[in-house]
């Protein structure tokens, strides 16, 4: 404030009075609480995110998870696809059966569904609980067959509604 502005402020203030308590205005007591309208969703919604990516992440973290794509293949795709946001066309359960019976029966189905422009598939493989010390050998099995098969774009493991590390989704190449 320049010396100007001072002095005019103490010119107009001159006659003012300090108000006493009892001429003071109301309490804002009766006053309603204000209400964040947005605020509230969007912590809703990032609650449940965050319930959905925690056990995701605690399945990443352990190793479990799998994960692959081709380079041709965004990080905005992939991110959809983990999120399970892409519809599921066709699935395969390969739960009890022996490797043996298994890729055959995957490469066909993946075949078909590929031919039929079924893009989006879910492969249940299962944990692998049952297979003991060898750990999960058909979950591993499924993990580099789809890796060399060229008509796979991209797989990750399911979300945890749909399977979880029990489970993939697969984007599939269109037929040219």
């Amino acid at each position: 404030m320049t010396e100007d502005d001072d002095k005019l402020f103490r010119r107009l203030m001159a006659e003012a009075k300090p108000l006493k308590t009892s001429d003071r205005v109301a309490s804002t007591a009766n006053k309603p609480k204000s209400k964040a309208r947005f605020s509230r969703a969007d912590e809703k919604a990032v609650l449940e995110e965050s319930l959905q990516a925690d056990i995701d992440e605690l399945e990443t973290n352990s190793g479990e998870a799998m994960r692959f794509k081709r380079a041709s293949v965004g990080r905005t795709t992939m991110r959809m696809l983990s999120r399970g946001s892409y519809a599921v066309l066709a699935e395969i359960d390969l739960h009890g059966m022996t490797l043996d019976e298994a890729k055959p029966r995957l490469e066909a189905f993946v075949r078909r569904c590929a031919t039929n422009n079924k893009l989006c598939i879910r492969i249940v493989h299962g944990k692998g609980l049952g297979s003991g010390e060898r750990g999960p050998v058909l979950k591993q099995a499924v993990n580099r067959w789809l890796r060399r098969w060229d008509v796979v774009l991209a797989f990750t493991s399911a979300r945890q509604v749909d399977g979880g590390t029990g489970a993939v989704y697969v984007l599939l190449q269109a037929p040219k």
